[in-house]
């Protein structure tokens, strides 16, 4: 594989859908649900989920955003500026808060999230959905509602592009020997 597309628009749709439902679901409902995006790509996976579930439920799931730039533990690695944005947390307190994220990859940027997360108050339970999930796991973390697992080599670039950030709309692998000649817009921590 040199640089395949392995979702579409229409494919991401349906794993949102698909998701939406899992969550209800597993939650027996909507009710006491909160959905937290994590920015950047989190954010309007969350919203979507959320209107999904608006639209088959008729109930409104509160959406809200999380920055987890300060959270991080490879701080001293990304040099003496951080950019963060603004997190925007609803009420978390005994609810069920779903955490959402483009792609789960190590699970260090998810560990990060709970850190954050908590000092927002204390959910009844939290749960992770992703859109993607690419393997090479470095902490025991696992997704409750994946879209597509994809295997890729830990050198691959994955490339999440949504519509609401990036103007178009797709899911990309690029191969290793292609994402170490350096895409710029390689993720390099997930």
């Amino acid at each position: 594989m040199r640089d395949a597309t392995v979702m579409s628009p229409a494919d991401i749709r349906r794993a949102i859908t698909r998701i939406a439902h899992e969550i209800v679901e597993h939650n027996r409902g909507a009710e006491g649900l909160v959905f937290v995006g994590m920015l950047t790509r989190g954010v309007p996976l969350a919203c979507r989920i959320a209107r999904a579930i608006a639209e088959f439920e008729g109930e409104q799931v509160p959406v809200g955003t999380l920055d987890v730039g300060l959270y991080r533990d490879d701080l001293t690695e990304r040099g003496p500026t951080v950019n963060i944005q603004p997190s925007d947390v609803p009420d978390v307190a005994g609810k069920r808060v779903v955490l959402v994220d483009d792609v789960l990859y190590t699970g260090r940027t998810v560990r990060a999230a709970l850190d954050a997360l908590i000092d927002y108050g204390r959910p009844e339970r939290i749960q992770l959905a992703v859109l993607v999930d690419r393997g090479h796991r470095e902490l025991p973390i696992r997704a409750d509602f994946v879209g597509k697992n994809i295997p890729t080599s830990r050198a691959d670039d994955v490339q999440v592009r949504l519509e609401e950030t990036d103007g178009e709309e797709y899911v990309r692998v690029t191969a290793a020997e292609e994402a170490v000649a350096g895409s710029p817009e390689r993720e390099v921590l997930r």
